[in-house]
């Protein structure tokens, strides 16, 4: 495999996060801790539990298992910030540790065997568990923003009926090799 692979990796993760980052922009504290009953999470909660692996899975991946004995999966459930600067700082914690170790991989790693709680997957294997882990939770995040504002919510996408003028201007360029991140 060739380095279009990571390449791609990298413009895909940083593409979720910045879905994350913007939803965070357009909510108030109260609302990122907001939970409709205590079955569900709130985006606090969310958060904690998506850093939280990110830091289990990708620190020391190559030498430990990405199930690591410290992490207590568990209390990523329980809100334990104290506000949002908190929330944030473990978010970002969480995506460094993440794209660091993915910035640290060459081709040559991509076919190596990494252990999760005892299972052996290629580098590759555990990059695509986590880029659909990742996303699917980011959604979440984003569902619940879009809730929560209402009729004041940015759109992160296309707008409704904006498609036609989207496609317009992306029909009049030449055809070209790219990311579709590369343009946002």
């Amino acid at each position: 495999m060739d380095n279009s692979y990571l390449t791609s990796v990298k413009k895909q993760i940083t593409y979720y996060k910045s879905l994350g980052d913007k939803t965070f922009e357009q909510l108030t504290e109260e609302q990122l801790f907001w939970q409709k009953n205590k079955q569900s999470n709130s985006i606090a909660i969310i958060i904690k539990h998506i850093a939280g692996n990110m830091l289990s899975r990708w620190t020391n991946f190559f030498t430990e298992d990405g199930e690591k004995p410290w992490r207590n999966r568990d209390d990523e459930f329980v809100n334990t910030f104290k506000d949002k600067d908190e929330m944030l700082a473990y978010w970002e914690k969480g995506w460094n540790c993440f794209l660091g170790a993915i910035n640290s991989l060459q081709p040559d790693d991509l076919e190596r065997i990494i252990y999760i709680r005892n299972q052996g997957h290629t580098v590759t294997e555990a990059i695509n568990r986590q880029i659909c882990h990742y996303p699917y939770h980011i959604g979440q995040i984003v569902f619940l923003g879009k809730m929560l504002i209402n009729d004041e919510w940015k759109s992160l996408s296309i707008p409704k009926n904006a498609s036609k003028q989207y496609n317009n201007e992306k029909f009049s360029k030449e055809k070209t090799r790219k990311h579709f991140t590369d343009d946002l």
